[in-house]
């Protein structure tokens, strides 16, 4: 019984110790969501920006 409790500790920690060093995945998936925003802005700002000037533009000749 000793062993398999033995067994058990050691297999739980080297699952534990395979992780170490690793940058942990929410990192890098905050990284790339913040660089697919940056680029989404960056093709799609001035076509927004036109839209947005554009409706301003129509409710202010009311």
């Amino acid at each position: 019984m000793r062993s398999l409790l033995t067994r058990a500790r050691a297999a739980v920690t080297d699952l534990h110790d395979e992780d170490r060093g690793d940058v942990p995945g929410w990192v890098l998936i905050t990284l790339m969501t913040a660089g697919l925003v940056v680029l989404i802005w960056a093709l799609a700002g001035p076509a927004l920006s036109g839209l947005f000037e554009q409706a301003i533009s129509r409710v202010s000749g009311f």
